[in-house]
């Protein structure tokens, strides 16, 4: 079962923590989270499941950021989400991918005890400007039924920035590889 508006709002404070709430965000059975100011592309011309990626960062300017087809833009939302006892998932809006916006290629489902910001795979089907701070996606909760064991930080840990795919480090869980983390200058 989903949980309604009014059901979210309720779970606030305990099951659910949205940081920070606005009430005119919450649907009949969702919340809009926003797109944060700054997104993420791969610098590889083939990207390597077996190895750290590089990557760079860029800032949304105040006019937009056009995204141009057959890229992957990570972007995360502003807001940082908290769930308990609970199934937090998102999508896409409808208004949004009526530009032929995709919000999340297959990362649309969060781990009961998920706590951090989601991070988004975007990709368009034509170029689209985008902005800072506008509603991209919405999150929903499923009840679960059994025994919870929520997610622990050493297997997923809690995510406060931009994250790239860390696949690697399960595939390779015995090599050191550097952290394809590490911050670029703005526009390098």
């Amino acid at each position: 079962m989903i949980l309604t508006g009014d059901e979210i709002r309720i779970r606030l404070g305990s099951d659910i923590i949205i940081e920070p709430f606005d009430e005119r965000n919450l649907n009949p059975n969702s919340y809009n989270l926003t797109l944060h100011d700054e997104v993420m592309t791969y610098e590889e011309v083939v990207l390597d499941m077996r190895k750290p990626n590089r990557v760079r960062r860029m800032q949304i300017p105040a006019d937009g950021l056009v995204l141009s087809p057959n890229q992957v833009y990570l972007a995360r939302t502003v807001e940082k989400t908290t769930t308990h006892n609970l199934v937090p998932m998102i999508e896409g809006r409808s208004s949004v991918g009526r530009l032929g916006l995709f919000v999340h290629v297959t990362a649309g489902f969060g781990d009961v005890g998920f706590s951090g910001f989601w991070t988004l795979e975007m990709i368009a089907s034509q170029p689209v400007r985008i902005y800072a701070g506008v509603p991209i996606c919405q999150i929903f909760y499923h009840q679960i039924v059994g025994r919870i064991d929520e997610c622990r930080s050493d297997n997923h840990p809690l995510t406060y920035d931009l994250q790239p795919s860390l696949l690697f480090r399960e595939l390779n869980p015995c090599s050191e590889q550097p952290d394809p983390q590490r911050r670029l200058p703005f526009g390098i």
